[in-house]
């Protein structure tokens, strides 16, 4: 179905609120506000409490004439690898993501360096919702209303030197509170990266909440990526760390399995994974499969990315 981009809101819009190797071994053990300024306030209690009611936020600037995905669904099948590496494991384990006092790291090639207090990173960036479609690498699909705001309002904020080609991410690493980073399931901590050009582009944002609420600490609270035309693998999630470099980030899907999961990621229904076709998908809450759309259906707005480029090859 096309995107639907809604520019001409009113204040009446405004409302309130995959591992071959180790998997394989587990698997065997257990088969804004319209125009308003987000200010410091109303950003860290929203973080002592689980889902939260958001500070406002402008309702629909993106939409799709798709049916949503259940909350309940969306909350409790998730990858997030830190807190379990099944798909409850997060959910059972939310509790023990440390929320307090989050702190975002800025380095590189950016002007604007630091660490910041999450408050202090959003205080000028309004809120809106987005519905997207997710894609997971594991063919299945879901359908969110993200809440959240373009990376690049952020990145132009910091500026960028001339030496940025690349913007790196990295999630939060506190192996004494989360479970799996005990264990030699990934190499921590978690990393990701987007060309400058793909970090930029208007569709890719970061988000503070979903449903009208605060991200669930297993959706990647407090603040994760939602890039929409790319495996859900790359939104990195309870981000704490944005840096800007020359070179290409050696990523950590890319680190672990190379052969598998490429930089780009962008969904390819003509690119299998080596170990189950791309073809197909299945939406969480339906029985059949569906066919899977070039560049998760968004191809419109984000193939001239790509243009000349072997999307076989760049995987």
């Amino acid at each position: 179905m096309p995107l639907r981009w809604n520019p001409d809101l009113t204040h009446a819009d405004i409302t309130p609120e995959t591992l071959f190797r180790q998997r394989r071994l587990l698997m065997k053990g257990v088969v804004a506000g319209s125009l308003s300024t987000l200010l410091a306030a109303t950003v860290e209690p929203l973080l002592a409490a689980k889902q939260a009611e958001l500070p406002t936020f402008r309702k629909g600037v993106i939409t799709l004439d798709e049916a949503q995905t259940p909350f309940k669904d969306v909350s409790s099948y998730t990858n997030f690898y830190e807190l379990g590496s099944g798909k409850s494991g997060p959910s059972a384990n939310a509790d023990r993501l440390p929320l307090d006092s989050w702190q975002i790291t800025i380095d590189g090639a950016f002007q604007q360096t630091g660490s910041f207090s999450l408050a202090e990173l959003l205080r000028p960036h309004p809120l809106e919702e987005r519905v997207y479609r997710l894609r997971c690498v594991e063919a299945w699909s879901m359908v969110i209303p993200w809440v959240g705001f373009p990376l690049r309002d952020l990145l132009q904020r910091l500026q960028p030197t001339q030496a940025a080609r690349y913007i790196t991410f990295e999630t939060i690493y506190d192996p004494a509170r989360l479970p799996a980073q005990k264990e030699n399931v990934l190499p921590w901590p978690y990393r990701e990266g987007l060309r400058l050009d793909e970090a930029m582009h208007p569709l890719t944002i970061l988000a503070v909440g979903m449903y009208g609420r605060q991200l669930p600490p297993q959706n990647g609270a407090p603040l994760r990526l939602v890039v929409p035309w790319k495996y859900g693998f790359k939104s990195i999630k309870s981000i704490v760390r944005i840096s800007a470099s020359y070179d290409q980030p050696l990523t950590t899907w890319k680190q672990l399995a190379p052969d598998e999961y490429g930089f780009y990621a962008n969904v390819n229904p003509d690119v299998d994974h080596p170990r189950w076709p791309q073809n197909k998908e299945r939406r969480i809450g339906e029985f059949l499969r569906r066919p899977t759309l070039p560049f998760n259906g968004y191809a419109d707005q984000v193939a001239a990315l790509y243009q000349g480029m072997d999307l076989h090859k760049n995987f």
